[in-house]
């Protein structure tokens, strides 16, 4: 378990730059645009309107109903999930290519030579690097999008309140303890859902000699393309649609934030302008339901025989 904690340190240290600086650089690009288009909107507020204000003299908090508290605080929460979102969906981008090289690289420079003169098994390497892309980086980036969502609700708060708006109290509405617990909760979830496209970015890394984003990409595209032309899915009575969200989705898309929604079991929302509604029904129940769904499962199953023959291809392949 030692040898395993330190294989896993090891890559967070050799790829800190995509893992770590990637999402923090990515953080604060965010807050500054959006900074910028806070002083962007005082500066045309003042300059064609006289200022951006809210009411006379009174707070506009005064006109607000508990209800429009309650959507204000929710709109609040579904913004943090939001800026979460972006900062995982960036380290997505990072992860799929540091898959892609994961095996491929210690290959092709050759230093695979000196991790097999250690005494480390092929099975804990690769281990390793699925724990990097499962569980590492999407913590490091769910912690650094909560803390840019909290420094955003911090800046807006600040911006209205140079308008006499007292903010805080839609703050108060707000759940952000709520939110983080949700999202830790998730990275499980996502793990799971995420295992097809990490197995196959693994198996392709381990596999290909040269190239290998062409062949994770030529491959199910390929496929797909041949199934939709020649009308393959019709022998099983279904449609080239299935087989692109199925098969080239969940080989591809598996790191999308978020994308095991579609198999769900439970509604996503009654309404469309209810954000307290709207959050409610996104809650873990709804995202754990497609728990349910035999997708997943197949999928992760898929994924496992990917990571085996993975670790089979980094065992017996070590020609650059």
């Amino acid at each position: 378990m030692k040898t395993f904690y330190w294989l896993v340190k090891r890559e967070f240290w050799e790829h800190k730059g995509g893992f770590f600086w990637a999402p923090v650089i990515a953080g604060i690009v965010f807050l500054v645009l959006n900074g910028m288009g806070i002083i962007l909107g005082e500066i045309l507020g003042r300059e064609h309107w006289g200022g951006l204000k809210f009411g006379s003299d009174v707070h506009f908090q005064n006109n607000m109903s508990v209800q429009d508290l309650q959507n204000a605080g929710a709109g609040i929460d579904i913004m943090l999930y939001a800026v979460a979102a972006i900062i995982l969906g960036i380290t997505a981008i990072v992860v799929f290519f540091y898959c892609l090289g994961a095996l491929y690289d210690d290959r092709r420079d050759r230093s695979i030579l000196f991790w097999k003169s250690l005494p480390l098994s092929d099975t804990s390497t690769v281990l390793s690097k699925l724990a990097s892309a499962a569980i590492v980086a999407p913590v490091i980036a769910l912690v650094v999008g909560v803390i840019v969502g909290l420094a955003m609700m911090i800046l807006l708060a600040i911006a209205a309140s140079m308008h006499g708006v007292s903010v805080w109290s839609l703050l108060i509405e707000a759940h952000p303890i709520r939110v983080v617990l949700h999202l830790i909760a998730l990275i499980p979830l996502y793990a799971i859902w995420a295992l097809p496209t990490l197995g196959w970015l693994l198996l392709c890394s381990a596999w290909s000699k040269s190239k290998p984003f062409l062949w994770a990409i030529a491959l199910p595209v390929g496929s797909g393309v041949i199934v939709s032309w020649f009308g393959l899915m019709g022998l099983a009575d279904l449609s080239s649609n299935w087989y692109w969200k199925n098969v080239v989705g969940r080989m591809l898309g598996g790191l999308v934030p978020g994308g095991w929604a579609g198999n769900s079991t439970m509604t996503v929302f009654p309404g469309h302008n209810d954000p307290v509604a709207l959050l409610d029904s996104l809650d873990l129940a709804f995202h754990y339901s497609a728990m349910g769904s035999p997708s997943l499962w197949i999928g992760a199953a898929a994924g496992a025989v990917m990571i085996a023959g993975a670790i089979w291809f980094r065992r017996w392949r070590d020609e650059s």
